[in-house]
């Protein structure tokens, strides 16, 4: 097959890294244009980053002597290179926004890891496997924006993605509560120990914004499309407290959850058993082939031990129980800059190209 011709906007970033590894190489993708900041514009890949590298593995030679683009300044040039772009950068909302659209409106799709345009009601916030059905509403984005190719997709929030999987095929028991305590890694905030050695031996029961997100971003996930937006479920009642944890990478989460029709532990062990999405359905070549992977030990899932589990795609679940004060409680376990950023925009992207949503130029 024809690859499709991939840019990264915010390429020199934690997530960008990850595009990166995530794309060189890749089987339906082509890399082709690197872009970021006017700071970095103009430099091979390896000068704009050295120093900078924040990844456990190496920096693929082929992007070393990329000359990385503006994202801004250079945006028509961008657009008409490429089927598609990955957008990570990082500037304030309004910017992103602007930014974003101004992308799609020029006729390029754009894949967002960012938070920005979560909330505009015709742009889908999509985890592949849990509401693949929502991309229905990129029509209407379309017809707003003036395009022909032109849309904005986004994943949800990294920390959600360690739960709310977990959940999702739950919701046939009717879910009436759910409090999720999450234990973050400080690579969700694009940091590494020796950027943050104030993380050492330290949790910090704070992260800005991420409880909102945590306890409403599910609810969007779970809505339906309805006259051309996105109509968030009304239940359940989501709480959430959000921590940051000395983990370099994997997000934890500690669930706790009521229904109206409880089912045994057995079924629920068996749904996530037997629980396929439609990237499992279609085989896309990032998706995990068990996404759900339960563990009867007492002591896991373990950041260190689990959170690569499929290439860092797969949701670890263990210590289902009963609850005195909810039905059950159960621990969640995710990469946060895989399955949770990078990873599951690329998944999405995939999914977008097999839908037809995204085609060449």
């Amino acid at each position: 097959m024809e690859k499709f011709k991939v840019g990264i906007i915010g390429c020199t970033g934690m997530v960008g890294q990850r595009f990166i590894t995530l794309t060189c190489g890749h089987p339906w993708f082509e890399l082709t244009v690197l872009a970021a900041s006017a700071r970095s514009a103009g430099r091979p890949y390896g000068e704009a980053v050295e120093g900078r590298w924040k990844l456990d593995i190496p920096m693929p030679e082929q992007v070393r002597n990329m000359t990385v683009l503006d994202a801004e300044a250079d945006l028509e040039q961008i657009a008409a290179q490429v089927d598609f772009v990955f957008s990570a950068v990082d500037m304030k909302k309004e910017e992103i926004q602007a930014l974003e659209e101004a992308y799609a409106r020029h006729e390029c799709p754009v894949v967002s890891n960012n938070s920005a345009h979560r909330w505009t009601p015709d742009v889908p916030m999509v985890v592949p496997e849990l509401n693949p059905e929502h991309l229905e509403v990129i029509p209407a984005q379309r017809k707003r924006l003036g395009t022909q190719r032109g849309f904005i997709a986004v994943k949800s929030n990294c920390s959600i993605q360690s739960y709310a999987p977990a959940l999702t095929p739950l919701r046939k028991f009717g879910l009436e509560k759910v409090l999720a305590c999450t234990y973050q890694a400080i690579s969700g905030a694009g940091k590494t120990f020796g950027t943050w050695p104030e993380m050492v031996d330290n949790l910090i029961p704070y992260i800005g914004g991420e409880e909102e997100k945590s306890e409403q971003e599910p609810l969007k996930v779970w809505g339906k499309v309805e006259n051309g937006v996105i109509v968030s479920a009304a239940k359940p009642a989501i709480t959430a407290q959000c921590l940051r944890v000395p983990v370099s990478n994997g997000h934890t989460a500690a669930v706790f959850v009521t229904f109206e029709n409880r089912p045994s532990m057995e079924e629920m062990k068996q749904i996530w058993a037997e629980f396929k999405g439609i990237p499992q359905e279609l085989g896309l070549p990032t998706a995990p082939k068990q996404f759900f992977h339960y563990f009867e030990e007492s002591d896991r899932p373990q950041c260190r031990l689990d959170r690569m589990l499929e290439g860092g795609m797969a949701i670890s679940i263990g210590r289902l129980r009963p609850d005195t004060q909810y039905d059950y409680k159960f621990v969640c376990l995710s990469h946060n800059t895989l399955r949770g950023a990078a990873g599951g925009a690329v998944l999405l992207a995939e999914l977008l190209c097999a839908q037809g949503y995204i085609g060449h130029r």
